[in-house]
């Protein structure tokens, strides 16, 4: 994402909206810190499709990975699984 300040915006407000495209926003400073954003309207621009675009939701995949045959971790005996829930119950 770009940045620009409010004063830049205010002078500059073709080339600022310039920058806007379809993957990428223009945030607006004031006094340094960030207040606006500024992007194209999408019709089809639903909550989901908005936090993809900002690259904090990663849509599931067409091809989900298999389930492993066997759970990966530590193996534990049951004596060191009895002696970690107590540790955890406070019982100890």
């Amino acid at each position: 994402m770009s940045t620009v300040s409010k004063r830049e915006l205010n002078q500059q407000t073709a080339a600022v909206l310039a920058q806007v495209n379809a993957t990428d926003d223009v945030i607006v400073t004031e006094r340094g810190e960030p207040r606006w954003r500024v992007s194209l309207v999408r019709d089809d621009d639903t909550p989901l499709a908005r936090l993809a675009r900002e690259g904090r939701y990663t849509p599931p995949s067409a091809e989900p990975v298999a389930w492993p045959d066997r759970p990966g971790g530590p193996r534990y005996t049951e004596h060191e699984a009895a002696a970690l829930l107590d540790e955890l119950r406070g019982d100890h």
